[in-house]
């Protein structure tokens, strides 16, 4: 089934891309992420596009940029991705996968997107427990930088950290392991999924629109 992925630069689209290449009935054709326009860098992660696409280069894919403007109403947003599902549905892709883990409202969201477009949801990591699949993450070689934290959950000294076992052990309690509500994300710089590693040190720390970013660096 040829299968495009929902990539934000973090861990839980990494993992689904190394569980997905598991699958020998899966052929993952592409990566697929929208970013600020106004800023390059990816939606909600702060992620600059240069790391994305030396990411997508590690991965050996293609990667499908969807600029999305800032402010960017639903209409806009629900315009450019049908845009994009439609472009897909023409050259053969059959699925578009996700790394959602357990919210029911974003699957049911996508699900309902998807419907009657010729394009399956995949959701590879549904249902896992999360302080389960945080340690697999980790055991499995996935390195991960913090590039967005909300302080509303999360102290600022957690953004930049490596999503290690220091890192878990830290949490305080109530936030999910692999940051599911919002608490925090991340951004992959080595892992499985990845023919080799990227050279990415975290930068300043900033506040910006209520949420505090890690500027990651990617070396020249």
């Amino acid at each position: 089934m040829k299968t495009v992925l929902s990539w934000s630069s973090g861990k839980d689209s990494a993992w689904a891309l190394h569980e997905l290449r598991q699958d020998p009935s899966i052929d993952v054709v592409g990566l697929v992420t929208t970013t600020n326009a106004a800023f390059d860098r990816v939606a909600m992660h702060g992620v600059r596009r240069s790391i994305l696409e030396a990411q997508a280069a590690a991965a050996g894919l293609p990667l499908h940029v969807i600029a999305l403007p800032w402010p960017c109403s639903n209409e806009t947003y629900a315009q450019l991705m049908g845009d994009f599902v439609n472009a897909q549905v023409a050259v053969g892709v059959q699925a578009m996968a996700f790394g959602d883990l357990f919210l029911e409202d974003i699957r049911a969201y996508r699900e309902k997107n998807l419907a009657g477009t010729g394009i399956a949801p995949l959701f590879p990591l549904w249902g896992k427990p999360t302080d389960r699949l945080a340690r697999d993450m980790i055991d499995g070689g996935l390195v991960t930088y913090v590039s967005t934290v909300d302080p509303r959950q999360l102290t600022a000294s957690f953004a930049g950290r490596r999503f290690d076992d220091a890192f878990l052990a830290d949490l305080p309690g109530g936030v999910d392991p692999c940051g599911e509500n919002g608490e925090f994300h991340t951004c992959v710089t080595s892992g499985p999924m990845f023919s080799h590693a990227l050279d990415i040190t975290p930068g300043d720390v900033v506040e910006r629109d209520g949420f505090i970013f890690a500027d990651l660096v990617l070396a020249a």
